[in-house]
């Protein structure tokens, strides 16, 4: 399911139009970005939780020369499926 399918299955299933849903949608998408790039979690009850998480600096290869390079940390974005979503999914 691409962004416009989603759209469109929010603006059926809330009996909105789909220029609405597509609002609401970009709307609860900046809202989460904006809360972890303040390093917050978002915790969506029976969904999941988003948050950031740290990848440690680690020492690697240049794939052309075999030259060993340092990969400095940095932060990444997490989901944890909550109970709920994964008693669907299985």
């Amino acid at each position: 399911m691409n962004k416009a399918e989603l759209i469109d299955a929010i603006a059926k299933s809330s009996d909105i139009s789909k220029a609405s849903a597509g609002n609401a949608l970009d709307g609860a998408l900046e809202a989460i970005k904006a809360a972890l790039k303040k390093g917050q979690s978002v915790t969506l009850v029976g969904f999941g939780t988003f948050k950031v998480g740290t990848r440690a600096a680690r020492t690697g290869r240049n794939p052309r020369t075999g030259a060993a390079i340092t990969i400095e940390s940095t932060k990444v974005p997490k989901f944890i499926a909550g109970k709920a979503l994964k008693d669907a999914v299985n």
